[in-house]
Order: structure tokens, then sequence, then C-alpha cells
């Protein structure tokens, strides 16, 4: 069985506020409905496991088949209720990991020793690391070969521009593009908020929330 692993965050809040933050529901479901359609098997991974919080301002862009997936018994208990532990996985049975955004990422996806080594050997193993608007965090220090993944490659994700038009940039506690360009790598970018992904290699990354079927559709064609 071909398969994908998916990674959510276990983040409720903006840190230092009581605002809820969590998933972006869409960067998740719309991803998994191409990755699925096309014979993938797709395991919901997070951090610490378990229960997956949602961004409530996802929901308002959430309808048609993104909703039939969020309402799906398989979503409900696979990836928001119990999602799996990073030691409960084996990168070997792995073609591609995928980080889906939300701002909850920027607090726990960075630092996450065990993901970046799940990423490593993926990678190591000739898959895909895939990443969508924030979850490029996900990325940020992800090391192969004693130097960053990043190094060198062309990237996108969720840009200064549009932490800004989205009232966050006070509050995230770095910004994705400054990082990623910290760490050597060719930050692309197009207009604020226009779906866009780009490949370099064996590392897809896409821009901002309405990116995520741009990421899995440059997947498919490639894995």
């Amino acid at each position: 069985m071909k398969k994908i692993l998916v990674v959510l965050t276990n983040t409720t809040r903006y840190h230092g506020t009581n605002d809820a933050t969590g998933l972006w529901l869409s960067e998740a479901t719309e991803f998994v409905d191409e990755v699925t359609k096309a014979g993938f098997q797709v395991d919901y991974v997070s951090p610490q496991g378990g229960f997956v919080p949602l961004d409530p301002r996802s929901m308002k862009y959430t309808s048609g088949r993104d909703l039939q997936i969020y309402e799906s018994k398989d979503f409900q208990q696979r990836a928001l209720m119990n999602s799996l532990k990073p030691s409960d996985i084996d990168p070997k049975n792995y073609q591609a990991i995928y980080y889906t955004g939300g701002h909850g990422v920027m607090w726990d996806f960075p630092d996450s020793n065990d993901l970046q080594l799940i990423t490593q050997k993926i990678y190591q193993q000739n898959g895909f690391v895939t990443s969508v608007c924030h979850g490029i965090a996900g990325l940020l220090n992800v090391r192969v070969d004693d130097q960053y993944l990043i190094r060198d490659k062309k990237v996108t994700g969720f840009t200064t521009a549009e932490e800004i038009l989205a009232g966050k940039k006070k509050v995230v506690p770095f910004l994705n593009q400054q990082v990623a360009t910290e760490h050597g790598a060719k930050f692309q970018k197009k207009r604020a908020y226009k779906e866009y992904a780009v490949k370099d290699g064996r590392l897809i990354t896409g821009q901002n929330p309405f990116s995520a079927r741009a990421v899995a559709n440059l997947l498919l064609k490639n894995i």
C-alpha cells in the first residue's frame, strides 16, 4: 500500500493570548482528497499525538468535499481525535510526508526533533518532503548531511506580506519567510493568497491555504 504521512498541530491558541488557533482545515482535507483519489493511504501524526484542534477561522472556508472529509468518521477519529505520535511512525512505510499549516504549527513544528528525524529518513530513502503555508515551519530546522534541507532549494510558504494581511505578524514567534531565507533557502512567492506551489527535487512547498491541492498535484505528478 502506498502511504503518505500527514503532519498536524496540537497547538490550541496563539501563545500569550486567549485567541484560538490550530489546524487550517482545508490544508489537510484538500491534500488528502487529492492523494486518496490517486490511490494513496494517509496516516496522521502530530508532535504529541492525540487531539488536533481546528483554527476556527478556517471553518469559514470549508464546504463541499472539504466538509465531507471533515465529517467522515475516519478523519474525525484518526486525524482530529487520535493522531499518531512520532514514536508510532516507521518512516520506511511512507513515500512522502506532508506538513499542514494553521498558525498553531509555528509553536510545535519547528523544534520537534522526532518529526525532524522522520522527515530526514523519508527524504534519505528517496521520499518526498512537502508542506503548505505555515507548514514550512516544520521544514526550517530539518537537516540532511549536516546542512539544512532547505538550503539552496527553491521553497515557498506563508509570506511576511500575508502575515501582515492576516493581522498576526506581531503575534507569531517568527516569520517563516525570514527564517527560511536565513537558513539558505531560495524563497519564492507570488501575489498574496494566490495559489502557488514550487518543486525543487523531492521538496515541494505551497505558499498559502489556497495551495494545498497544487502541492498534492505536483507530488502526484512526480512520486
